[in-house]
């Protein structure tokens, strides 16, 4: 499998974005039970199909992007595809020293976030660091951890000492990158509402905002279209409950999703549906 993802990764991103597209819409054309939770969940939060179905074809454009994303030549850089906006708040934000914690949830190309921070700032700014937890599945975890083995990532463990290090790291002024919307296991979470209805969500993130004092932005990676490149935006999360150590749990989760549901609401037709957002808590193992 390996050998296979290193092979496409050779091959032009604008091939695999259209072949991933064609993939999107072949699952969701044969998988019942794939479309009917896709689909759910997003009228569910009150859209529309012309508003929801374009993610259809961007869910499996995200698929096929994993390879050239992962194992691509070494040498060979993401900057040119990116253009930015709102990249002053994240400088501003470092320039602050307090650190800074990127909120973005699974919405367009999110694996191109980290790659192109890496190779903007990673040089001058220090590496992004964030917590890795290796693929449970035995082929995945080789290629898994390719991605996350370039200059300017650095990965440190799903683990309380993992944890501790990056707080370390917020308030020594550095950085990291967090999807929110992702269901944590058992104890790690509050139920809070996402679109209305109640979510299991993580807890980290305002924790982590609380006792470093970093800065919290939005981020999410727009993909602009089949070899068209992509977007890096930026934007404020005012959430005075991030900062505030007397906050429930349940506030500072509320709060953590209002800015998830902003950015989805955006661009509902990069958005991961088919995700089970809204599944009960699994026990950590």
């Amino acid at each position: 499998m390996v050998r296979l993802f290193r092979l496409l990764g050779h091959l032009p991103l604008s091939f695999m974005q259209g072949v991933g597209a064609l993939l999107g819409w072949l699952v969701w054309l044969l998988s019942p039970a794939y479309r009917l939770r896709l689909e759910s969940q997003a009228r569910a939060a009150g859209f529309n199909p012309p508003q929801y179905r374009p993610a259809v074809a961007a869910i499996g454009m995200m698929v096929a992007e994993l390879p050239w994303l992962w194992l691509r030549p070494r040498q060979q850089g993401v900057l040119d595809r990116v253009q930015w906006d709102g990249a002053e708040r994240f400088e501003a934000a470092l320039d602050a020293g307090k650190g800074v914690i990127l909120a973005l949830p699974h919405l367009g190309c999110w694996e191109m976030i980290g790659q192109s921070l890496a190779e903007r700032y990673g040089p001058t700014r220090g590496p992004l660091v964030a917590l890795y937890r290796p693929a449970r599945k035995a082929w995945l975890a080789p290629l898994v951890a390719s991605s996350r083995d370039r200059p300017g990532l650095k990965a440190v463990p799903t683990s309380v000492a993992g944890v501790r290090s990056l707080i370390r790291v917020l308030r020594g002024g550095g950085y990291t990158a967090i999807l929110p919307d992702q269901v944590p296991p058992l104890g790690q979470g509050a139920w809070a509402p996402f679109f209305g209805r109640p979510a299991y969500t993580m807890t980290l993130l305002p924790r982590l905002a609380q006792q470093s004092g970093a800065t919290v932005l939005l981020c999410w990676c727009e993909r602009v279209g089949i070899g068209k490149g992509y977007v890096m935006h930026f934007e404020p999360m005012d959430a005075p409950e991030l900062h505030d150590a007397s906050a429930s749990p349940e506030a500072a989760a509320t709060a953590v999703n209002a800015g998830m549901e902003r950015l989805i609401r955006q661009a509902p037709g990069q958005y991961l549906w088919s995700y089970a957002r809204y599944k009960q808590p699994a026990q950590d193992i």
